[in-house]
């Protein structure tokens, strides 16, 4: 995200933008797993509140608005195939963190500090934030990052379970590449249908996730990458995985 000078809030541009960018990633066999992150000093500081409040602006309903940007990304982000990390650099704020919640691994810079700032400007929190927080840090906290908007430092994120790592600021661009390699090197039919798993672990019981697994087990079973990963684990040598006809 890059509009640094207003810490990567968002605007209807930059949401056509990020839109395209990732609907490329997902389109390019080659792409094994992205890194979301911000330009400059910080993550996202959310919605341009003066594009919001622009009475000429491009925002009549922040209903609608919601529906064709925020819910879009965050949806997409969800359902991409791939790995997606957040590299967190600085402030993250209102649906700014709640996209970074919406990633797969959450990484921070030391310096980085989460905030639902909704209800501060009389807002509910969005793009996901109400079903996320409840999930990763129990509904106490939930309601109490929700509610007094609170800015949290990057250590506590991470004890409260929104946060996968914290490193030195200067190191979280190598470290987010550095997993990024590593998804690149597993099977990735296998983190696919591992993806689909977990989502649907938090919306149905245990008896049916039993059946979850069995049935995505099946088609993981069946997969190239499968029978080239026993092989090679039998032959003693590193896996090779295809991917739309590319090697890697």
């Amino acid at each position: 995200m890059n509009r640094p000078d207003a810490l990567n809030s968002f605007t209807v541009d930059m949401h056509r933008e990020l839109f395209d960018a990732l609907a490329t990633a997902e389109s390019d066999g080659s792409v094994r797993s992205i890194v979301l992150t911000g330009a400059g000093r910080g993550f996202c500081a959310g919605q341009d509140l003066g594009e919001a409040s622009d009475p000429n602006g491009p925002i009549d309903d922040l209903g609608v608005h919601l529906e064709n940007t925020y819910n879009r990304l965050v949806r997409t982000i969800r359902r991409l195939p791939i790995p997606v990390i957040a590299a967190v650099n600085g402030v993250a704020a209102g649906a700014g963190a709640n996209i970074a919640l919406a990633c797969d691994i959450v990484l921070a810079g030391r310096s980085a500090k989460f905030v639902q700032s909704f209800s501060k400007i009389s807002l509910v929190p969005d793009s996901g934030g109400t079903w996320t927080l409840p999930r990763l840090v129990g509904p106490q906290r939930a309601r109490a990052l929700a509610l007094l908007g609170d800015a949290i430092t990057a250590e506590q994120a991470q004890t409260f379970g929104l946060v996968w790592q914290v490193v030195d600021d200067t190191a979280l661009r190598d470290a987010a590449l550095a997993m990024a390699e590593r998804f690149a090197a597993l099977p990735p039919e296998g983190l696919k249908l591992t993806k689909q798993a977990l989502d649907t672990a938090m919306e149905t019981t245990f008896d049916r996730q039993l059946d979850i697994e069995r049935d995505l087990q099946s088609l993981a079973g069946q997969s190239a990458d499968n029978k080239e990963a026993v092989t090679a684990f039998l032959e003693k040598r590193a896996p090779v995985f295809k991917v739309k006809g590319k090697n890697s």
